[in-house]
């Protein structure tokens, strides 16, 4: 299932999260939205930046974490982390890796600032330039002050007092930057021993930098490099590529079954974020790949007939019978295009295939509800309760949920699972209408209860709106 959602949780993201930020741009808060930014749900592509991650975060001592990969609705090239237990990658790295050992030297980065702990430091650095910026402004105001009492004869006093505000700020601000310089090349050195550590090659990791070097040239032509909140780029990759280059696994190259599997995340994403023109361009007709005939099916099934499209992914499942995302990419096809009842089949072999994926079963479980057919509804149920105690942040499971409770009759668990995923989507206001509505419906104290009492007690979450 490829859809994407707005995250509820913004990860307390400040401009902090920039200070973990791969690409080279100057601080700035990167996902201060309203309602958090918007991501990407796909288990295909989960799994497979999961898989890059394992090595990396059990070198780094981090493996027992659970740190999740977030995959963002961003185009562009960018990676961050944030709390401590995710890294965000936005799709457009991904489709800008050509290898897997790319990304994976993208996520080493980012894991070296999780080991490093540079969120936290970076949070005491800037509470305690806070305080000196208050010392500095209140010294200065002072200043200002006694130079107005005094009149005009100690203007000079009321001009040093300006000075003694916007001196000691810049000075701060300068600071903060170097900070955050050294921060980043802290995260490069041990992205490079993380991945030496489980005999990766940082060969990647190298080019993707250097390919940023190529591309910043010109801006950084003249830049002041102590107002860089990132090492200078030339540096930073003489740097990079001298340490890379003493690996003893430099040379070694992604294992093939690998790089395919990138191919065909990568053409699925393609797919399903780019104009059918963009697609057919980067896998022309012409093009018998799997991952292009994988780009064709999808985009035939988004924009063109259902009928070729299902003919398409039949061709896919005879090349790769056990695959389980061909079988979920036929059952959405399907249920989304109207004929919910033929999807089950498909999506009940996808799970089966996918060693019961949340995201998976949880398209299966619209695919009963969607089929109008009670005799399914207590199935339905079942799936979606084990699916959202797996995954609690997908709004979809419990849309679903409420609405197979809705077709039993029990309106208590289906206002409290509609509560739930209003929740999820950001939508405070009828979180707490619903939720509201059903702790009348449950008895006082009742599991149901409390949960639905939970949710209009909360607070909302950083970047969520207040209605």
């Amino acid at each position: 299932m490829f859809y994407p959602t707005l995250r509820k949780k913004a990860a307390k993201l400040t401009a902090l999260a920039t200070a973990a930020s791969l690409v080279m741009a100057p601080i700035c808060p990167a996902l201060a939205q309203e309602k958090g930014p918007a991501v990407i749900r796909d288990t295909e592509a989960e799994q497979l930046l999961r898989e890059y991650t394992r090595p990396i975060l059990a070198a780094a001592g981090l493996a027992k974490q659970n740190i999740q990969i977030v995959i963002i609705k961003d185009s562009t090239f960018n990676a961050f982390v944030a709390d401590g237990r995710r890294i965000f990658v936005n799709y457009g790295a991904i489709m800008q890796s050509e290898t897997p050992n790319q990304i994976i030297g993208v996520l080493a980065h980012e894991t070296g600032h999780l080991a490093g702990g540079h969120l936290a430091k970076m949070r005491e650095q800037m509470s305690r330039a806070q305080t000196q910026m208050i010392i500095a402004m209140l010294l200065g105001a002072g200043a200002m002050v006694a130079g107005a009492r005094s009149g005009n004869s100690n203007n000079g006093l009321a001009g040093a007092g300006a000075a003694a505000v916007a001196g000691p700020q810049e000075m701060i601000r300068r600071t903060l930057i170097s900070y955050v310089r050294q921060q980043e090349e802290n995260a490069d050195r041990a992205g490079v021993k993380f991945l030496t550590a489980s005999g990766q090659s940082p060969k990647g990791m190298y080019e993707t930098f250097k390919r940023f070097t190529n591309d910043s040239l010109f801006a950084a032509h003249g830049a002041d490099p102590y107002l860089q909140s990132h090492p200078m780029p030339a540096e930073r990759v003489a740097a990079l590529e001298e340490l890379a280059r003493s690996s003893p696994y430099w040379d070694k190259k992604d294992d093939p079954a690998l790089q395919l599997r990138h191919d065909m995340v990568r053409a699925k994403i393609s797919a399903f974020m780019e104009r059918p023109d963009t697609v057919y361009r980067r896998y022309p007709m012409s093009n018998e790949t799997l991952p292009a005939r994988y780009a064709h099916a999808i985009a035939t099934y988004l924009h063109g007939d259902l009928r070729s499209a299902l003919a398409q992914i039949d061709g896919l499942i005879q090349l790769q019978p056990n695959n389980p995302y061909f079988y979920e990419l036929r059952g959405q096809a399907l249920l989304e295009g109207g004929k919910p009842a033929e999807a089950i089949v498909p999506l009940r072999k996808a799970v089966q295939l996918s060693n019961r994926s949340p995201l998976i079963e949880m398209l299966l479980g619209q695919a009963l509800v969607g089929t109008d057919n009670k005799a399914y509804t207590e199935e339905a149920i079942s799936i979606l309760r084990a699916a959202v105690a797996r995954e609690s942040e997908a709004p979809l499971g419990y849309t679903q949920l409420a609405m197979a409770y809705g077709r039993k009759g029990d309106y208590a668990e289906a206002d409290l699972a509609s509560a739930q995923a209003a929740y999820l989507r950001g939508d405070n206001k009828t979180a707490r209408e619903l939720a509201s509505r059903a702790k009348t419906r449950f008895a006082i104290g009742t599991p149901g209860w409390v949960k639905a009492d939970d949710i209009v007690a909360a607070k909302p979450m950083p970047g969520q709106k207040v209605n």
